[in-house]
């Protein structure tokens, strides 16, 4: 499987599409269930306050996997991604409304690199704050 972008189309500055990812709660007690995280700071308002937090918030893992979204889809192959990190800056709040949350993610070519592989610098945002710091993906491009 490779990526389906030519490493020689590419400058530093390109502009992958952004995206917009809803996050509703039932959307994180779906992902605990499918992950095993069960802490109630991703469920249950009234803990996440007891703990001092404003509501629940969104797992770390789950925002990390939507914001590299951007990334697989503009690459058209997930396994193109061969090293990805972030640091968890703030957590993405999800109110009980109807509505929840979006996270939104942006991300542009940060570097060309060895061997047909580029550096995509993300930024993922939630309620204007940035969720995700030094959030960087490599990607082998064909």
């Amino acid at each position: 499987m490779t990526a389906k972008i030519a490493y020689a189309d590419i400058e530093v500055g390109t502009q992958l599409p952004g995206r917009s990812f809803p996050v509703t709660r039932d959307m994180l007690v779906r992902y605990a269930g499918a992950s095993g995280d069960f802490n109630p700071i991703h469920w249950n308002e009234k803990f996440a306050q007891e703990v001092g937090l404003p509501d629940v918030i969104a797992h770390g893992m789950f925002t990390m996997a939507e914001a590299i979204r951007v990334v697989t889809d503009w690459a058209g192959d997930p396994a193109a991604v061969v090293e990805y990190g972030v640091r968890f800056t703030r957590p993405v709040v999800v109110p009980n409304d109807g509505k929840g949350a979006e996270i939104e993610v942006t991300a542009k070519v940060g570097a060309k690199l060895d061997d047909n592989t580029v550096r995509v610098d993300l930024t993922a945002t939630s309620a204007g704050q940035k969720v995700l710091g030094m959030s960087r993906a490599v990607v082998r491009l064909a």
